[in-house]
């Protein structure tokens, strides 16, 4: 426990942190590659360069802070974060090397204001902290293992098939390699796939959420291939799309996550995704009709045209075939056999008038996943039309953001 001076310093500094986040936590990063360059074998280049895993870092560092003392507020986001760090094997022996870089990142960019006194405080409070995030992924970690099929560690997993879904999108059917059952997931969950790459120093891990429903011998994976003129450096899914082939192996983590279907409910359920944020969505809508086949779904999924719009046709056939799914499309720049062919809803982007016109009511569940813009622009809408915060649920692909 901490005494009630240190809580004090803590509380009384953290706006200052706050303000200094992003500062702080990029040298806090810089310096525990340069002393530590094993961990780069960890973490995801691409988020570094774009400042979203120190961003990430800053947020949390700032919200334990503000709640020192009374850490079960912030439990479900630690829980979240936990999900991936059981998913990425970060392991307790870690954390101290992290304590001890943060701490450094404070010092050297609040120089003189960061007093021993401050230092000292926040050195407290971070063993408090790294406690319970220790505590928590050491229960995940267990509970992952006893599970049937359930393993820690990464595990090698053979490319059944590689199916193209659109342009951009490709699926990867994984198998393990003994031949031994695998474990169940949640439908949203994800895995973490680690490649060692020709020419790469470090391997590159990238979590990849499960594209299918559970309890069907294999894991799906559905990848989108980045080009160098979007935000990330599209090392890992340019290698899987280029270079990974039926037959191959690949190594990979148990399941995790903490963004799934609640299957518990009968209510209505609302899908809603941008581009690759589908791919959760396709196995909420799997498991739906296969395990509550009277649940009433309404799918609806945001591209730019069919050119990259994945899965439209396995979508269409469940709507097709059931009266309680309701597909609807949206494309930002239709292409003319688009609109020839009448395959899409609406052109532009999913808006609030539009939702209204489409989905029942504000009744239900929500999910929503896809590129930030997106989700900011769906979480939005739903909240002004009065979807209660416990029913809206989405999934950030990579750290953590700012949605409001």
């Amino acid at each position: 426990m901490l005494d009630q001076k240190t809580i004090d310093i803590v509380k009384s500094t953290a706006p200052v942190l706050a303000e200094h986040g992003e500062a702080i936590t990029t040298r806090f990063y810089e310096m525990m590659f340069e002393n530590h360059p094993e961990l780069l074998n960890v973490f995801n280049h691409a988020n570094q360069k774009q400042g979203k895993q120190p961003r990430a870092l800053a947020n949390t560092v700032y919200a334990a802070a503000q709640y020192i003392d009374n850490l079960e507020v912030i439990l479900p986001v630690v829980k979240q974060i936990a999900h991936k760090h059981r998913s990425l094997q970060i392991k307790a022996d870690q954390y101290p090397i992290v304590g001890k870089y943060l701490l450094l990142g404070i010092k050297d960019v609040l120089g003189e204001a960061a007093t021993d006194e401050i230092i000292e405080a926040w050195g407290k409070a971070y063993g408090v902290i790294a406690n319970v995030f220790i505590q928590v992924e050491q229960e995940m970690y267990e509970e992952t293992a006893a599970k049937t099929g359930g393993w820690n560690g990464f595990r090698n997993f053979t490319v059944e098939k590689k199916v193209p879904e659109s342009d951009v999108i490709t699926s990867f059917y994984l198998k393990a390699k003994d031949g031994e059952p695998i474990a169940d997931f949640l439908p949203g969950q994800y895995i973490s796939v680690r490649l060692r790459i020709s020419g790469e120093k470090y391997t590159h891990v990238r979590q990849y959420s499960l594209s299918d429903a559970p309890g069907k011998g294999y894991y799906r994976i559905s990848v989108k291939k980045e080009t160098s003129d979007e935000v990330t450096d599209g090392v890992a899914s340019n290698y899987l799309h280029d270079h990974v082939n039926e037959g191959d192996t690949i190594e990979v983590t148990a399941p995790a996550g903490d963004f799934y279907l609640n299957t518990e409910s009968t209510e209505p359920v609302v899908l809603i995704s941008g581009g690759v944020g589908l791919t959760p969505m396709i196995s909420m809508l799997n498991t739906v009709t296969e395990k509550q086949p009277e649940r009433k779904v309404t799918f609806i999924h945001a591209a730019i045209n069919s050119r990259t719009h994945a899965m439209h046709e396995h979508v269409k056939g469940i709507a097709d075939k059931k009266e309680n799914v309701n597909y609807y499309v949206c494309y930002e720049k239709p292409l003319d056999s688009d609109r020839s062919e009448k395959r899409f809803d609406k052109e532009g982007y999913v808006d609030l008038e539009w939702l209204q016109s489409v989905v029942e009511n504000n009744k239900g569940d929500f999910y929503f996943c896809g590129p930030v813009p997106f989700m900011r622009a769906v979480k939005k809408a739903l909240a002004d039309w009065g979807v209660p915060e416990e029913k809206s649920h989405f999934e950030f692909f990579g750290p953590a953001d700012q949605l409001d």
